[in-house]
């Protein structure tokens, strides 16, 4: 039986992640506030003279970087992880990709869920509370032991990596 996902509304706004189709791998989360933003190396911590957190919507630039609260935290079953992937709508059309794709939260974590977006784009993209900003996908973990060797067997392929096998 497939594990279910456990979620827990951290106000009664938030909107309930859901999926758009029955048969969909990835439950849709919304935006539901703005946790960190960053442009350049810089944090920004007031966005038109409201704290980040009070702002209802965001102006990210290009390769600004923001972490969107999803006001839920969730959980799925022991041996599993949720992970939180990229809309492919908002890659195409606006650019906007989740950076540590695909973030992970493990079965443990307690915390609210976050998005961190980035803007691919060259052009200045709006956030807005309410925004469908990333889907959730249930995966299973394979806890493997690590065992410490002097040294790896050889292959054919050796250490070949990043293009070594051609560009056909």
């Amino acid at each position: 039986m497939d594990p279910k996902i456990k979620i827990e509304k951290v106000a009664s706004d938030v909107i309930t992640p859901e999926r758009a189709y029955p048969t969909d791998s990835g439950i849709d989360v919304w935006a539901y506030g703005f946790m960190k933003l960053f442009r350049g190396d810089k944090e920004i911590e007031e966005i038109g003279g409201k704290v980040l957190a009070e702002a209802d919507s965001i102006k990210l630039n290009s390769f600004d970087r923001v972490l969107i609260s999803t006001g839920v935290k969730a959980t799925v079953a022991p041996g599993y992880e949720i992970q939180v992937r990229p809309r492919s709508g908002l890659a195409l059309k606006q650019g906007l990709s989740v950076l540590n794709t695909p973030g992970t939260v493990d079965e443990q974590y307690r915390g609210i869920v976050g998005v961190i977006l980035v803007n691919l784009s060259g052009t200045q993209q709006i956030i807005s509370k309410g925004d469908k900003v990333a889907q959730l996908v249930v995966c299973k973990v394979v806890l493997s032991d690590v065992e410490l060797i002097d040294s790896l067997e050889d292959t054919q392929r050796g250490s070949g990596g990043f293009g070594s096998t051609g560009s056909n």
